[in-house]
């Protein structure tokens, strides 16, 4: 996951940084400093994040050529 997917994923949402912490169960310095670009987590931490926007119904598309990306999931 990059800052901007991270971004994206709570911008479709319509999520705060402190709603996807709560999400993740993770603290809200980490999402704001990874999105700032001042930190990278552990990729644990990525993990528990990716799966609190999956479980929410957005999918991270991998870089494949286009770009990285989001979408919301199929319902």
């Amino acid at each position: 996951m990059t800052p901007a997917q991270c971004r994206a994923a709570r911008a479709l949402l319509n999520w705060s940084q402190q709603d996807a912490a709560d999400a993740a169960k993770i603290g809200n310095a980490t999402i704001r400093n990874f999105e700032a670009g001042r930190s990278t987590p552990q990729n644990a931490t990525l993990e528990v994040l990716q799966r609190a926007f999956e479980a929410a119904g957005v999918e991270l598309i991998p870089e494949n050529g286009g770009g990285a990306g989001v979408r919301m999931q199929k319902p």
